[in-house]
C-alpha cells in the first residue's frame, strides 16, 4: 500500500499532520473532553510537553508543501520553545488551533512564524469579551503581517457579529458530546465513497510520540498505531494497522475498528 512504481515507500495522500507540541491547557471549557480524563482516567492525566528532539525528527521526516497542525488537546502557545518549533515546519504550511490567551503575549514569536493561525471561539464561555479583546490586540499589532485569521466559531457564540468584523475567516462548527464524536447537534457530511477521509489524509502524534490516524477523542489509547520515537513516520503511514482501519472502512465495517465503532465523523468537518 502506498508504494510508489518503484515499489519505494511514499507518503501518497498525506496532506495534514497535527503534532501535539504540548498537552497542557490554560482553559477548562465546559465541552472539553479533558474533564473525563481527569476524572475517569487521572493516570492519564500526565500534561506535559514534547521534547524538541522528537519535535525535528518529526519535522525532518515529513514532506514539502503538507499542513502542520502544532495542536491536538493542549494549548501550542504555552510551549516553551514555540518559536524553535515553527522554524522546525517552514517547509510546510504552519498552523495551529489556540484559545487566544496568550497570542498578544507570544506574539513576537507568532507574527510572520506561520501561516494560518486558528481561534476557538465557544457557545457560553464566560471569558469570551477578554478573549475577543486580546484577539483585537494581537491584530492591531500583526497588521498586514502573517498569520492569516480563522475564527472557528463552536456551538451557537453569542455576539457572533463582532467576530465577523475582523479580519479573517469565518469557520462554523457543530457542536458533539465532550465523550466523543457522537450526538452531533447537526448530523456530520459523510462522503459518497464512505471512507472517512482522516484515515486516507491524516497523521496524529502527541506529545509522547504516540501516532495515530485522528484526533477523536481517546482516552482509551485504542487508536495508537505507531510510535514515532521507535518507527519511521513512513513505515506507520504505510504499515498493517492503519490499512486494517481503511479496509474496515472500505467494506463499512467501522464497527471491527474499535475506535472509529464509536465516531460519527467523517473526516468532513460539519457547520
Amino acid at each position: 500500500m502506498n508504494n510508489g512504481e518503484n515499489g519505494m515507500k511514499c507518503f501518497n495522500g498525506l496532506s495534514f499532520v497535527n503534532v501535539e507540541l504540548t498537552s497542557r491547557c490554560n482553559k477548562k471549557c465546559w465541552m472539553c473532553g479533558r474533564r473525563k480524563i481527569e476524572k475517569n482516567y487521572p493516570e492519564l492525566a500526565k500534561w506535559g510537553d514534547m521534547e524538541f528532539e522528537l519535535v525535528t525528527s518529526i519535522s525532518s521526516q515529513l514532506p514539502r508543501g503538507i499542513v502542520v497542525q502544532l495542536h491536538n488537546n493542549g494549548e501550542p502557545t504555552l510551549y516553551p520553545k514555540l518559536y524553535d518549533a515553527l522554524q522546525c515546519f517552514k517547509r510546510q504550511v504552519r498552523q495551529f488551533d489556540t484559545n487566544g490567551k496568550l497570542i498578544f503575549d507570544r506574539a513576537e514569536e507568532i507574527i510572520n512564524n506561520l501561516e494560518v493561525i486558528t481561534i476557538s471561539v465557544i457557545e457560553n464561555d464566560p471569558e469570551g469579551d477578554e478573549q475577543y479583546e486580546i484577539t483585537k490586540q494581537f491584530l492591531d499589532l500583526k497588521g498586514d503581517r502573517k498569520p492569516h485569521v480563522v475564527y472557528r466559531m463552536l456551538g451557537e457564540v453569542e455576539k457572533r457579529e463582532r467576530w465577523e468584523k475582523l479580519p479573517g475567516l469565518i469557520a462554523n462548527r457543530t457542536l458533539h458530546s465532550p465523550m466523543g464524536s457522537f450526538q452531533y447537534r447537526k448530523e456530520p457530511t459523510r462522503p459518497e465513497h464512505g471512507i472517512c477521509l482522516d484515515l486516507l489524509t491524516h497523521l496524529v502524534i502527541d506529545r509522547y510520540g504516540k501516532v495515530s490516524p485522528c484526533v477523536r477523542f481517546d482516552p482509551e489509547r485504542v487508536g495508537i498505531i505507531g510510535d514515532a520515537n521507535k518507527e519511521k513516520l513512513i513505515d506507520i503511514w504505510n504499515g498493517k494497522e492503519r490499512k486494517k482501519w481503511i479496509d474496515s472502512n472500505i467494506e463499512q465495517r467501522r464497527d471491527k475498528i474499535p475506535l472509529c465503532s464509536k465516531c460519527e465523523f467523517y473526516g468532513i468537518a460539519t457547520g
